[in-house]
Order: structure tokens, then C-alpha cells, then sequence
């Protein structure tokens, strides 16, 4: 590679190239197959409370499946800017289903443009029913792309809810505590692609900002690029290297308002200086639209008082939205 092309980043885009056992990796078969679910809801709740991610192993789905969606994300990035334009994520309304080019969307907008470019979609719906939920749009005469997606977004449901019966174990609640807040939740299957960025990066371009997600929880397949950034305690931005067989989970601003602030919806960005093509596939679980979160009574102490008023999942969801999508900011 020539020296020219080698990316030279700003001091502030630096991340740690430290040990990861800040960040643990957690096995979650006994959690799945109900052999020891409460050893695995202690082992969240250190990794939640202390850093807001977790890297999980054992978690059931196929490998194969995974790769197999790598593969068709591919793909689909790789078609013209006419035929991924087509599928514009503004022709969905507030279902927010489609493709999102190239600084479409920026998550820390006084200060970063994004350089990636998405595709979105969630529960298959007919008709536009309100705010993210509606008809998925989908490349015409590629049934191929529409069936593997859509088949590991259902599994990361199925998997979602898993790590929610365990979370809630962690808090001592009942492991369906989640279930009433999520009869028919806002959920969004994401694929992203990252360009390679050379030359002098500064923080007005990288991949995605600094960001906290919006809502309960993450679960986030990423290949083996690198790129991803967290910020730990000591506000040091912090490799999140990519480990074989494991999905990284974190948590969102939703559940850091319902522990008042026990569990810590940490800043994360992306800074792609590998040379290389980056790919990921994050998968975001929310509750219904209309949930009220507010803080559980057992996460307010004297020591912790009330921080966060009750909010509805959706309101705080569509205020999240609107700040950082361009095509909201036209109409």
C-alpha cells in the first residue's frame, strides 16, 4: 500500500489499543439452554453496569447464516447508486425502512458527517400502520437477498428476547419482565457498509459519530475489519476488536433510563482506517411504541436518586431520528 494512502488520524480519533477484559466475553449457552441462568445474568450485570457492552459466544445462531448475510450486504452495497436509490429509506415515510446513502444519516451532527451508507428493515407489514412500522422495501428480482435477511432478523428477535430474560434476571426482576413492554416492539435489522478513509482523518468525517443507540438493546455482527470504538469509564476511546464466534451486545439509551442509569448506554463511533471495506449488521430492539419507560424503584437510591422522567419508547425514538436523519430535516 502506498505510504500516501496509509490514513493518519487526528489525536482525538486515537482508540487504546488495550485488553478487552474491561469488556467481557460472555458465555450465554447456560442462559439459553436453562442450565445456569442466574451465573450468566451476574456475569451481565457487571459487564452492563460497567461498561455498557459485552461480547456473547455460544449464542446459537448459525454460522453459516451470518456469513451468508455478510455475503448478500455485500452484494447489495456493491449495485449502482441508481438501484440503491431506488429503495430510499424517504419513500417509507416514518416506517424508516430502505437504503440511506452516504451522510443520509449523521448520529453526532455538530460535529461528524457519516461516512457510511445502510439498509434498514424490520417486521414485514402491508400497509404503513405508524411510526417504524411498514411495508419493507426490497430489491426487485432478488428474492435471494430478501429471504436470508429476513431470516436472521428473525433470529435475532428470538435471541433479543433471550438477552432480555437475562438482563432482567440480572436486575431481579422476572425473566419475562420485558414481555409487557414488548407485545408488538419497534425493531430494525440494519445492514451498513463503511468506505476506507485515507489520508488525514479528522472528526468532522469518519464512519458514524459518536453515539449512544437509541434504544434497549444492540446485538452487532461485525467482520473481522475492525474499526469500532468505545469510550470506557476514564473517557479513553477503546478498540472494540473483533472476536470470531461472538456477537457484541450493548445497551441503549432505554435501558439506561429504566436502571436509572445502573446500566451505561456508552458512546461508541466507528473510525474505518483499515484500507479495507467495512461491513456490519446491527440489529436494534426497542418495546412498543407506546411503553412507558421510566426508572425501576429498585435502581433509586438515596445514593442513586431519580434522574430520568418517564418517556414513551416511541417519543423518544422519533426525537432520536429526527436530529440525525437528512431527509427528515427537509420536510
Amino acid at each position: 500500500m502506498s505510504k500516501d494512502l496509509v490514513a493518519r488520524l487526528d489525536d482525538k480519533l486515537s482508540a487504546k489499543r488495550e485488553s478487552f477484559d474491561k469488556i467481557p466475553v460472555v458465555d450465554i449457552a447456560p442462559l439459553l439452554n436453562g442450565t445456569n441462568k442466574q451465573v450468566v445474568a451476574r456475569e451481565i450485570r457487571w459487564a452492563l453496569s460497567n461498561t455498557g457492552f459485552m461480547y456473547v459466544k455460544n449464542h446459537s445462531v448459525p454460522h453459516d447464516l451470518i456469513q451468508s448475510v455478510f455475503d448478500v450486504s455485500r452484494r447489495f452495497f456493491d449495485l449502482s447508486s441508481s438501484q440503491k436509490s431506488s429503495l430510499h429509506i424517504s419513500n417509507s415515510d416514518s416506517a424508516f425502512r430502505g437504503y440511506v446513502e452516504p451522510f443520509g444519516e449523521n448520529t453526532d451532527p455538530g460535529k461528524t458527517r457519516d461516512l457510511k451508507e445502510c439498509f434498514d428493515f424490520g417486521p414485514e407489514r402491508s400497509t404503513w400502520e405508524g411510526p417504524f412500522f411498514g411495508p419493507n422495501q426490497w430489491p426487485s428480482d432478488w428474492p435471494e437477498f430478501r429471504e436470508l435477511t429476513y431470516r436472521y432478523y428473525q433470529e435475532m428477535v428470538g435471541l433479543a428476547k433471550k438477552l432480555l430474560q437475562g438482563i432482567a434476571l440480572s436486575l431481579g426482576l422476572a425473566e419475562s419482565y420485558f414481555e409487557d413492554l414488548m407485545r408488538n416492539p419497534i425493531s430494525i435489522q440494519r445492514l451498513l457498509h463503511y468506505p476506507p478513509q485515507s489520508g488525514n482523518i479528522s472528526e468532522d468525517m469518519i464512519g458514524i459519530g459518536a453515539h449512544t443507540d437509541y434504544g434497549n438493546l444492540t446485538i452487532l455482527a461485525q467482520d473481522d475489519v475492525g474499526g469500532l470504538q468505545v469510550m470506557n469509564r476514564d473517557g479513553d476511546w477503546v478498540q472494540g476488536t473483533p472476536i470470531q464466534g461472538t456477537f457484541i451486545i450493548n445497551v441503549g439509551d432505554l435501558l439506561q433510563r429504566l436502571t436509572n442509569g445502573v446500566y451505561l448506554a456508552n458512546l461508541h463511533r466507528v473510525v474505518n482506517s483499515s484500507g479495507r471495506e467495512r461491513y456490519s449488521i446491527p440489529f436494534f430492539i426497542d418495546a412498543d411504541f407506546d411503553a412507558i419507560i421510566e426508572p425501576l424503584a429498585s435502581c433509586v437510591t438515596d445514593s442513586n436518586p431519580l434522574r430520568y422522567r418517564p418517556v414513551t419508547c416511541g417519543e423518544h425514538k422519533l426525537g432520536r431520528f429526527a436530529a440525525s436523519y437528512a431527509h427528515l430535516a427537509k420536510t
